[in-house]
């Protein structure tokens, strides 16, 4: 233990470090954390790392999907809901087979299951990568809100596919029947329960007399219960943390007050950080390990390295086609809302673009690491070490490669050029920022005309709440104005929260000046 702490630590360390540069450079920083890992491998003297596959799925995986359907606006996935689930579901599937067909004519030793078990590995796109990258690039809201749902999904999706296809390796049949029905349970009852423990969750925060503190405390296990209860019932554990996040992220003006979602976003967003991080640098420090059990199994490294690069060609060809698929499927069934961008030749890049985007990362590595060395009655898991190793290739190809000429095509093609300018967001900020003040300044006049009629301090209360100023006036702010000033808070929510069911208004920029109401709540409340 006094050992492996204090590499932890250093791990922690490195990962700051790390970001840091990365951010200076500006590259996305898993690719860092993946090279570093890489390097540090080779460093005599290290405590070798054995990566236990229930630590990814338990202790990283229900907070990272959490946060993230927090983050991910609910408003877009219902508009683009279509390609993202086709994108999900569909994508992955084709995705897989095509791994399946590749594996098992180019690969001595795969059969079409063991095909089918590395396509569920490889086959969902990484989110935190996609988001670490397309951070340096201006993309459109369609787009992001795309990638984000997508990755909200996929993960259970290629779940799924692999755990059938383990049964269909161990057993050697595959019932059409029994899978189906597995499948329907999964994702139905997945679902269930994560709306289900959310609505409780809801519930008790709403009637428990908790503090800011013990809210973040609640929201720490809450993705871990969902988890455990859905993997417990043999449903989606993914998708069970998936919805009951956006459902929860829905109702979070409800439940929690503006000191626990102030307090939330920065130890969310600071542990979200560190979890990444330590992910995407174990998965370079596991490769020692990885090349041991290839070279234990007789397999040359070059041969491998060779499926490695075929597999992932396999991955990047497939999602192309599939983005290509599903644009001109749009085109027929719903033109209305086909991409679009300034030129003929550019629309026809988007989809190249959709598809240079799959990353692969931290799923894909404990799927990959759960299969077991060998069956219950003692016989070796088929091609186990070559599965692993390939999965590596695939993640450090797709994280270097694609992840490093991503920001590069998007900013050489001007590929999303006159599609969304930053002139628009703005402007949509100050007709915000303006009907709030005509919707405070009118709260004013009816609700409270009686008790301000005659204050001295009431034009300057309007003064400073349309210029933003500090209030710090004990004889302006005292109890009766604290009140006042909170409720007229309150009621700019509530206005935001009715524009936001507006399907033009961009849900970030509502979020955006939600925080700055909470910010503005907590002024009040210590003047």
């Amino acid at each position: 233990m006094h050992t492996i702490l204090p590499f932890f630590l250093a791990m922690i360390a490195v990962v700051v470090v790390l970001e840091m540069w990365a951010t200076r450079l500006k590259i996305a920083y898993p690719i860092l954390l993946v090279v570093a890992g890489l390097l540090i491998s080779f460093i005599p003297g290290l405590p070798a790392v054995r990566v236990d596959p229930d630590l990814i799925f338990f202790i990283f995986l229900p907070p990272l999907l959490f946060e993230a359907s927090w983050g991910v606006s609910f408003k877009e996935m219902k508009k683009w809901w279509r390609i993202i689930t086709s994108f999900a579901f569909l994508v992955v599937f084709f995705t897989a087979l095509s791994v399946a067909v590749a594996a098992n004519y180019f690969l001595p030793g795969f059969s079409i299951a063991l095909g089918f078990l590395l396509g569920g590995i490889v086959s969902p796109p990484d989110a935190i990568s996609t988001a670490a990258i397309t951070k340096f690039v201006k993309i459109p809201k369609s787009t992001s809100a795309i990638l984000e749902g997508e990755s909200l999904l996929n993960d259970a999706s290629s779940l799924i596919i692999f755990r059938f296809a383990m049964i269909t390796v161990g057993t050697g049949q595959f019932i059409w029947q029994e899978a189906a029905t597995s499948f329907l349970w999964m994702i139905i009852g997945g679902a269930a329960v994560g709306l289900i423990l959310a609505w409780a969750f809801v519930k008790a925060h709403r009637k428990l007399p908790t503090t800011p503190t013990s809210d973040i405390a609640l929201t720490l296990i809450e993705p871990y219960l969902m988890y455990w209860l859905a993997e417990q019932l043999h449903c989606s554990g993914v998708l069970a943390v998936v919805c009951g996040g956006l459902y929860m992220s829905s109702q979070r003006l409800v439940f929690l007050n503006s000191a626990s979602r102030i307090s939330a976003y920065s130890v969310w967003d600071s542990l979200v950080f560190i979890l990444n991080g330590i992910v995407f640098l174990i998965i370079g420090l596991d490769l020692p390990e990885i090349v041991e059990g290839l070279r234990a199994d007789g397999t040359p490294l070059h041969t491998a390295i060779g499926y490695g690069v075929l597999v992932t060609g396999v991955l990047i060809v497939a999602r192309i086609i599939s983005a290509y698929c599903a644009m001109l499927a749009t085109i027929i069934f719903r033109p209305s809302v086909r991409p679009r961008a300034s030129t003929r030749s550019r629309t026809m890049l988007l989809p190249l673009m959709l598809g240079w985007t799959g990353m692969r990362g931290v799923v894909s590595l404990a799927a990959a690491l759960s299969i077991p060395v060998a069956f219950e009655n003692g016989t070796l898991f088929p091609q186990r070490n070559l599965i692993l190793f390939i999965t590596f290739v695939a993640i450090l190809l797709t994280l270097v490669v694609q992840g490093l000429t991503l920001p590069y095509f998007i900013s050489r093609s001007h590929i999303f050029d006159d599609i969304e300018k930053e002139e628009s967001e703005n402007t949509t900020r100050q007709q915000m920022k303006q009907g709030l003040k005509q919707h405070v300044y009118q709260v004013l006049k009816s609700k409270y005309e009686k008790e301000l009629n005659g204050h001295a301090g009431m034009e300057k209360l309007l003064h400073i709440w349309e210029e933003r100023a500090k209030a710090n006036s004990e004889s302006l702010m005292n109890e009766t104005m604290k009140k006042i000033f909170i409720d007229l808070l309150e009621s700019q929510r509530d206005y935001l929260t009715e524009l936001n069911k507006d399907p033009t208004i961009d849900e970030e920029i509502i979020r955006e000046q939600l925080y700055q109401i909470d910010l503005e709540e907590e002024r009040i409340k210590i003047i």
